[in-house]
């Protein structure tokens, strides 16, 4: 049964807009920080724009020289604003219950700080194999050749990046900032509206 391991179905997802809906939590988190800053922070358009890292949004609305430290608050308070209001993507908990069905494994890699995606994680109930944070875009690759990844599902150009850098089939969903064409530019093989549709499609693709 030599080979056997490498052939089993291990499937990678993003975390914001693809299994979880952060809008509400992100934009609490950011209001909180406004607030505590005194620093105008327009939460509406932040939250239309979530994958890049946090210091990538920060640098928008802080001098270069306060975003570490602003990077640092804002993961100390996104315990107390960023979990509670958090909300599984429609499909989110069926994706997972498909794979494990199959006999599969589940791993979440994000650019999330790794504790807040392991707190949104467990409030919700949702519970991957592997959970990496603190990678985006081409670094994602790391994780999912470290684990195995055939398959990397993600609502962002930058998570089909990653997913091509390991050589794994990016599934995009159009639930996050990048529609379709956008998606398919990037080089995603599959395009689906949301995780609802990826048990059907994963049972046909298997078949």
């Amino acid at each position: 049964m030599e080979g056997m391991a490498s052939h089993a179905l291990t499937v990678g997802f993003d975390l914001d807009m693809t299994i979880i809906d952060s809008r509400p939590g992100i934009k609490a988190v950011y209001q909180a920080l406004a607030a505590e800053t005194g620093v105008w922070i327009d939460t509406d358009l932040v939250v239309t724009r979530l994958g890049p890292p946090l210091e990538e949004e920060l640098a928008n609305w802080f001098p270069a020289a306060e975003v570490p430290a602003m990077t640092d608050r804002y993961r100390e308070i996104y315990p107390t604003y960023g979990i509670g209001p958090t909300l599984a993507m429609p499909g989110a908990r069926e994706s997972v219950e498909a794979i494990r069905a199959l006999g599969g494994r589940t791993m979440v890699v994000t650019a999330k700080y790794e504790p807040s995606a392991k707190l949104h994680l467990t409030h919700l109930g949702i519970e991957p194999d592997v959970i990496v944070g603190g990678l985006w875009a081409e670094r994602k690759a790391e994780a999912l050749r470290e684990h195995g990844a055939g398959i990397y599902v993600g609502d962002h150009t930058g998570d089909v990046r990653g997913a091509r850098a390991a050589d794994a089939l990016s599934v995009g969903v159009t639930t996050g900032p990048c529609d379709e064409a956008e998606l398919r530019a990037a080089g995603a093989d599959v395009v689906l509206t949301s995780l609802t549709e990826f048990p059907a499609w994963l049972e046909s693709y298997r078949g």
